[in-house]
């Protein structure tokens, strides 16, 4: 019976994270511990409820000719179609009639018979006819939004900003499972002694594609191992470990970190400078702020000052010119990082896009009277929008004739993007390195 349970589960998550708009990243977590789930369980609940929020509405438009009432359906019946089908038409190691067996004893244990016999019916019509082709949507911006189940909005941005086939290749690319990857602490260790010890554990890993102190988990998971926990790694995306090496760090230098947890990038910034100077990490909430001491003091660094602050107010707490280095990693509506957490796709608008860049504007604006003049300021989000980004800097440039473009950048980067770095700014998109879709743009403070 315990397979049983795990689509309990399943559904469960799902509900709470349509309901509550809970992220699924932190709520899986909570639901294994809950019910206690054997590994083999964990990997197919995790499946289940990733996959089915990936697809959800190609799964609607499949469902959409089955249901004859579906706006009358209560949302846990549509859900439990919804992950039925998804298991039905992508799991490959599970039966239909096992996926529908399960369905309608779920159905009859939280509803009647008449649901149970409803569920029943429309999964075994599928199973029969088998779902209507989505060529039959004639515009294929449409389509490709419907086949990838990513909203037409959005989708619209982006072959306006990039072009259908560049538009396409990061829909498909956003619903691949993503990998897990690493940064290791050169503090520490080398890649090769840290690699070492996890084989030692029973993990396999190997070397990262772009960044030098990347590795990235083959099998096993790197942040249950002994290695993470002494401090030897710290779990991060390989797009996102290029910040740190953008802003060219030198030891005993004064850095801010001005929107900093929950650490990593302050962290690797503190590595890079081999724990000498300081870093100052501000973040507006302070369970944030937590989260960057713990794994300040996870990987034994000790240059790392934080502080409770909303970057906007930086003024009120530091001396004019007085850091070699900031950086601005913004808050953003994450678009780049859809393989990892699916659910953003439905919960954002167009409106957040522009709040966002209102709020990016104004920390950049903050920040910038406290750069000494010829010091580098790194401004990166890990969306692909360039209302975001793109369009956030050059808005700035405008108002700051302070500021250039910093076109030396490109050399403190990994020779495997420098190709991608125009103007001082690097826009990564999900489908170049199958790591998260990030901009990361270099200004200088002129002298």
């Amino acid at each position: 019976m315990k397979s049983k349970n795990v689509r309990e589960v399943a559904l469960e998550t799902l509900l709470a994270i349509e309901k509550n708009q809970a992220y699924s990243n932190l709520l899986l977590n909570k639901m294994i511990e809950k019910h206690q789930l054997s590994s083999k369980d964990v990997g197919l609940l995790t499946e289940i409820v990733y996959g089915t929020i990936q697809r959800r509405d190609t799964l609607d438009y499949f469902l959409r000719p089955f249901l004859k009432k579906a706006n009358k359906l209560e949302v846990w019946v549509k859900v439990l179609l919804r992950l039925s089908l998804y298991q039905m038409l992508y799991l490959d190691r599970v039966p239909d009639r096992a996926a529908i067996y399960e369905a309608v004893e779920i159905a009859k244990k939280r509803g009647h018979k008449g649901i149970a016999s409803m569920v029943n019916g429309v999964l075994r019509a599928i199973q029969r006819e088998g779902v209507p082709s989505l060529e039959q949507i004639a515009d294929p911006v449409e389509r490709l939004a419907v086949e990838t189940s990513h909203p037409l909005w959005l989708v619209k941005r982006w072959v306006k900003q990039f072009g259908m086939d560049e538009a396409r290749k990061m829909c498909e690319t956003n619903l691949l499972p993503p990998e897990q990857t690493a940064r290791v602490n050169i503090t520490r260790a080398t890649v090769d002694e840290t690699i070492e010890r996890l084989r030692q554990e029973g993990v396999e890993v190997a070397s990262g594609d772009v960044a030098p102190e990347a590795i990235k988990a083959e099998k096993g998971n790197l942040a249950h191992t002994l290695a993470y926990k002494e401090g030897y790694l710290t779990i991060q995306d390989e797009s996102s470990m290029l910040v740190a090496k953008a802003l060219g760090v030198k030891e005993n230098e004064r850095i801010l970190d001005s929107c900093a947890a929950p650490g990593g990038k302050s962290t690797h910034i503190a590595e890079l400078m081999h724990n000498t100077g300081q870093v100052v990490s501000l973040d507006i909430h302070d369970h944030k702020v937590k989260l960057i001491q713990e794994q300040a003091a996870r990987l034994h660094l000790t240059n790392i000052e934080t502080k409770v602050l909303d970057s906007r107010k930086a003024g009120e707490s530091f001396a004019k010119e007085s850091f070699d280095k900031i950086l601005v990693d913004a808050p953003c509506t994450g678009f780049g990082v859809l393989r990892r957490k699916p659910d953003i796709k439905y919960v954002k608008t167009e409106s957040d896009i522009r709040e966002l860049a209102k709020i990016q504007r104004e920390i950049l604006d903050a920040v910038a009277p406290l750069l000494k003049k010829g010091g580098i300021l790194v401004y990166s989000t890990c969306t692909v929008d360039q209302e975001e980004n793109s369009d956030v800097i050059k808005d700035f440039l405008e108002h700051h004739p302070e500021f250039v473009t910093d076109e030396t950048m490109k050399e403190r980067l990994p020779k495997k993007v420098q190709p991608y770095v125009k103007n001082g700014q690097l826009q990564i998109l999900p489908h170049y390195f199958g790591s998260d879709g990030f901009f990361i743009a270099a200004l200088r403070k002129k002298v």
